[in-house]
């Protein structure tokens, strides 16, 4: 199957509402180049995902996108990645089958010899259930309820975005200040 029907199958997934899970000892690993593309999947991640190596390697990670994942939080994460720091989130991705999985993800920039970023490194982790459950289930819902109100998409995800942000400044807190208190 060719690169681009691979992704027209993929777009083209319905999610079943069925969980997948990995165990905890287990990482899911992907690499990218700079606009996204994934140049290198672990076991894990194929296994998890229900894709052979040659058909995620060279597709935009985006192949795996849920549709409940709020595009202002993919946001967040390129805006804090072009800023070359890492970043830690939760996500919701989607496995070939339509089934759909939760990570507790870790991205950060990977740079050449010479300093430069040369492309982005994600480890993923079995996530914190109560948390997913509790706090970032609802989250994303308001999230994507307010994209959802848009006609057009990108002042969907700004808007959720500057909830987002409004969310952080009632609380005092930065992203990642959030993030890690939602684990314990």
């Amino acid at each position: 199957m060719s690169q681009a029907a691979i992704l027209e199958r993929a777009i083209n997934i319905v999610p079943s509402g069925k969980e997948a899970f990995f165990d905890k000892d287990e990482f899911i690993v992907s690499k990218t180049d700079l606009k996204g593309r994934i140049t290198y999947v672990n076991r894990v991640f194929m296994k998890v995902a229900g894709y052979q190596e040659h058909e995620l390697l060279g597709q935009p990670h985006s192949l795996i996108r849920h549709p409940a994942m709020p595009r202002a939080v993919f946001k967040l994460l390129w805006d804090t990645l072009a800023e070359k720091k890492e970043i830690f989130a939760y996500v919701v991705n989607l496995c070939k089958n339509g089934d759909h999985y939760w990570v507790f993800a870790h991205v950060t920039p990977s740079y050449d010899s010479s300093g430069n970023v040369n492309g982005y490194h994600s480890n993923r982790r079995v996530p914190n259930r109560k948390v997913v459950q509790d706090v970032i289930e609802p989250l994303y819902a308001q999230l994507l309820q307010e994209e959802g109100r848009h006609s057009n998409r990108k002042d969907g995800m700004n808007s959720a975005f500057s909830i987002l942000v409004g969310l952080l400044k009632q609380k005092g807190v930065s992203y990642d200040e959030l993030i890690f208190s939602l684990k314990s």
